[in-house]
């Protein structure tokens, strides 16, 4: 009986051990559920600019795969979460970020999502500090629907913006190279 119960609490703190992956002082959940389905931890990394470490960011999907492209166009619910980890990230830093990511993703051709662009800025208007959590999930039959630290920010639909909106992590002229690296599981 002695040996059952180490036998258990040895798979149990295993299991315990696992269910999570640590990405420099950030711990990410090995799973997210968004629209009633469960997706996995397919890679993580860090963003940096300048040696600074921005945020660490985990890419969920419903199954694991290193096609950024099939990542990018495919019709599935897909998370990309962000944990900010440095204080130089503000409103206003993440708004021009994200505006020069819709930039180098749609090679300059962001008037045909000027509207949901907007709209996606307005979601970092809020002052962000440390710590805070950013779940920007793509939803199938919903469109791309923001959370911050779980509170949901609005929805925009269609897929070619998601499609923008991934390329800025996933596309050929990502924000970060290696954080694309590390969301692709290399």
């Amino acid at each position: 009986m002695k040996k059952f119960i180490l036998l258990a609490i040895s798979v149990f703190t295993l299991n315990m051990a696992t269910a999570q992956t640590q990405v420099g002082e950030v711990t990410l959940p090995n799973t997210l559920e968004f629209n009633n389905e469960t997706l996995v931890l397919n890679g993580a990394g860090i963003r940096t600019k300048l040696f600074l470490k921005l945020y660490s960011g985990g890419l969920y999907l419903p199954s694991k795969t290193n096609d950024a492209a099939a990542i990018i166009g495919a019709d599935q619910n897909q998370a990309i979460q962000l944990v900010i980890t440095s204080s130089f990230v503000s409103s206003e830093a993440m708004s021009e970020a994200v505006e020069d990511g819709f930039e180098a993703s749609t090679r300059g051709n962001t008037d045909p999502f000027a509207a949901e662009i907007k709209t996606f800025m307005g979601f970092f208007s809020e002052d962000i500090v440390e710590g805070d959590t950013y779940n920007i999930t793509y939803q199938t039959g919903k469109g791309v629907v923001c959370y911050k630290n779980n509170k949901e920010l609005g929805s925009i639909q269609g897929m070619d913006f998601k499609k923008a909106l991934f390329g800025i992590w996933l596309g050929k002229n990502p924000a970060d190279s290696n954080l694309k690296s590390g969301m692709l599981g290399k």
